[in-house]
């Protein structure tokens, strides 16, 4: 493992892979006066100080940058020219600062741009759009704001698969016009590049050749961990903008983007329902929308997701029956927490009423018996009522008639007449032939 400054170069190098070791110090101006530098590679080591401004002159021939998980604290080298041949450039988890260079947007053969983990401090740059090629790109845990804004053409972005903005301070409604224009994340690209192709003109012929195998990488944020994805145009596509302050509905043309295998929009201001779109997302792995405002019922649509891995609607406002069946099986209580509206396995909150499914329709034939008990049943609940009301009453004159009627009762009645202590009881040991007999009853 090297340590100590960076090794000085030969004049004619044009690969410098020098990653994974603990060189510390900072980068000398003598590597701006590498002209056929291709590949600079200084990522993961303990370096320091600033980045010298004349990197960007590099750039004429240099096309892959990877300065990431080091110690800088400068602001990104500002000029790049019409002539920048740069395709891929990750400064990631440094201490950055300033905005991202307005001259990037001369760099049309970028195609990864990955400025993650700094101190940048910009709005959205929106500007990036015009960059043909674009696949990747990650502006996570920065201090990025304002609002996203609409689209500057209906081109723009048109070949982002990867576009990471978490952590940031972004705020507004998420404009529904980039699902509609992100056609990279919708159809497979006829055009797929693993690693970097890296021509070089001072071959006859422009020979390409491979000076690195460096494919396309990408750390993404799924369940608490950080997983590292390898040859991302090949197998993923994805969009991460947890952790803002976005705000309104989730646009359901969001459902457009079909290639899509990871959406994490948590710990933002959104409200209303859950777009029903989502679940025509066939290869969505990890869906997490927990932390915001949402309503309403978990669409039974996204039960059809047969990939899905990690799934997360904690803490919102949603109600009714957790949808059943296939990956829905196996999620936990940790994906609902925080809605005391939501019943139904995993949860011990049972549903009180389960509904009628919606494909349940009665025949013609099923319709007219449903229609004919329920006249019989209605006619048998007005004649118990009759009966019962009718029982009250004759029960009430009846004992009325008893205490009223004693005297009388007694008088005509004669030898048959009770003692004093005579009680209701005794009543039933009358011979009612003889009372009959006895008494006038046309009084």
């Amino acid at each position: 493992m090297l340590q100590g400054s960076l090794p000085h170069p030969p004049p004619s190098i044009r690969s410098y892979k020098v990653s994974n070791n603990m060189l510390s110090g900072e980068i000398e101006p003598m590597f701006c006066n590498l002209p056929s530098l291709v590949v600079l590679d200084l990522s993961n080591n303990n370096m320091t100080g600033t980045l010298p401004p004349c990197l960007a002159n590099l750039t004429n021939s240099l096309q892959v940058l990877s300065l990431q998980s080091n110690h800088f604290i400068s602001a990104i080298p500002p000029t790049y020219t019409k002539n920048c041949r740069l395709t891929m450039m990750d400064l990631s988890q440094n201490q950055l600062q300033g905005k991202i260079p307005r001259s990037l947007a001369h760099c049309t053969q970028l195609e990864e741009l990955i400025l993650g983990n700094n101190l940048i401090n910009d709005s959205f740059p929106h500007w990036l759009g015009g960059l043909p090629k674009l696949k990747v790109l990650t502006l996570k845990s920065n201090r990025l704001h304002g609002v996203i804004g609409k689209p500057q053409t209906k081109s723009d972005f048109s070949k982002l698969q990867v576009i990471d903005l978490s952590n940031n301070h972004l705020r507004g409604k998420l404009p529904s016009d980039y699902f509609n224009i992100w056609n990279a994340m919708k159809v497979h690209s006829t055009n797929l590049l693993s690693p970097y192709m890296l021509a070089n003109t001072s071959f006859q012929n422009r020979e390409y050749v491979w000076y690195d195998y460096y494919n396309y990488a990408v750390t993404l944020a799924m369940k608490g961990r950080n997983l590292k994805y390898e040859n991302v145009p090949d197998s993923i596509s994805a969009i991460d903008l947890s952790s803002n302050e976005l705000e309104g509905e989730i646009p359901e043309a969001i459902g457009e983007l079909k290639l899509i295998r990871m959406l994490n929009l948590s710990n933002n201001k959104f409200s209303g329902r859950i777009p029903l779109s989502l679940g025509e997302l066939s290869n969505l792995e990890s869906l997490d929308l927990s932390r915001n405002k949402l309503w309403g019922k978990i669409p039974p649509q996204l039960s059809k997701l047969n990939f899905l891995v990690v799934f997360n609607v904690s803490y919102n406002k949603l109600e009714g029956a957790v949808p059943q069946g296939a990956q829905f099986n196996t999620f936990n209580n940790d994906s609902y927490e925080g809605n005391s509206g939501l019943c139904g396995y995993p949860l011990t909150e049972t549903c009180g009423n389960p509904e009628v499914p919606a494909s349940t329709h009665l025949g013609w034939d099923e319709a007219e018996d449903e229609g004919m008990w329920s006249v019989i049943k209605f006619g048998w609940k007005i004649v118990l009522t009759g009966y019962g009301g009718g029982l009250i009453l004759g029960m009430s004159l009846g004992w009325n008639f008893n205490a009223w009627k004693y005297g009388w009762l007694s008088r005509v009645l004669g030898k048959w007449v009770v003692s004093n202590s005579w009680n209701g009881s005794n009543w039933y040991g009358f011979s009612w032939i003889s009372v009959w007999k006895k008494v006038p009853w046309n009084y």
